[in-house]
């Protein structure tokens, strides 16, 4: 078996689990690779030297059985690039915070693996935004797991987005942004902008504004079939978009439709694992700060 770790700016503190981790693989005979990030983070003085083949294209990836995240829910949506089209399964060992993504905490790492090893899990398929523009943006990955941000640049003057569902004029929305995501993202950005929670399954996008100018303007959920394209206006000429924690510049000009990616992400969901359960503890439902 080949599995891949992937992490970023792994912080000391998290090295000894990191190592267990390795262990623990190295141990049930398994065939240990890095992505270059993991490689650069792990390789430091406080470290000790683990030799491990170094991944340095997506192409090496399709013969991985798994990817390993190693880090919080931004590092899970950054493996979620490195393993692209391959769709190869993604568990998401947390050092992070939240963890709505990256399950897995880092004292539970040697049952996981055992878990892993005896087929002990599910796979979960994550819908995915998929962007076509009429320039070309995100060096071909044009993909997301979370959303879509549309955004105002350096200015404090808001932004038109005019945005149609199917060809069809929904709305202009004068706002700061606007944001599309997915069911996965709706946890996310969304969430804090007011947007609903949308259980994984659900076949959906939602679409929030950022700020909006009209306080009657609210989130609105769409088919997952649907193409949502874009026209922009402002008094800057150059806006800001995102997907998932990646962004970059474009002008007025750039035509932009999103719809359903032709692929999805697959993460490793080991039994006993209930979303619900997770939106409980994470958000802190039913907790009375009064005990």
């Amino acid at each position: 078996m080949n599995i891949v770790l992937h992490g970023i700016n792994l912080q000391k503190e998290f090295i000894p689990f990191i190592e267990q981790l390795i262990d623990l693989l190295k141990n049930r005979g398994i065939r240990i690779f890095f992505t270059e990030s993991f490689s650069k983070s792990f390789k430091k003085p406080h470290t000790k030297v683990t030799e491990a083949n170094v991944i340095t294209s997506m192409e090496e990836i399709k013969d991985m059985d798994f990817a390993l995240s190693v880090g919080g829910d931004g590092t899970l949506l950054d493996t979620v690039i490195q393993v692209g089209r391959m769709e190869t399964p993604i568990v998401g060992i947390n050092t992070g915070r939240m963890g709505f993504l990256a399950t897995v905490a880092k004292e539970n790492i040697q049952k996981a693996i055992n878990d892993l090893l005896e087929g002990k899990y599910s796979l979960e398929s994550r819908t995915l935004v998929s962007l076509e523009s009429s320039k070309p943006v995100f060096n071909g990955m044009n993909f997301a797991l979370n959303e879509f941000t549309i955004h105002k640049r350096d200015t404090s003057s808001m932004i038109i987005v005019h945005t149609y569902i199917n060809g069809q004029y929904l709305n202009s929305y004068w706002a700061d942004g606007l944001i599309v995501a997915t069911p996965t993202g709706s946890t996310g950005y969304s969430l804090s902008c007011g947007g609903p929670l949308i259980t994984p399954g659900a076949k959906n996008f939602v679409i929030t504004p950022v700020s909006p100018h009209n306080l009657n303007v609210r989130p609105i959920i769409v088919s997952d079939e649907s193409v949502i394209s874009f026209q922009i206006e402002g008094r800057s000429e150059k806006f800001l978009i995102s997907l998932d924690s990646r962004s970059t510049a474009i002008d007025a000009t750039v035509e932009l439709k999103l719809k359903k990616a032709d692929f999805s992400a697959m993460l490793v969901k080991f039994y006993g694992y209930s979303y619900f359960d997770t939106l409980r503890q994470k958000l802190n439902w039913g907790f009375d700060m009064r005990n």
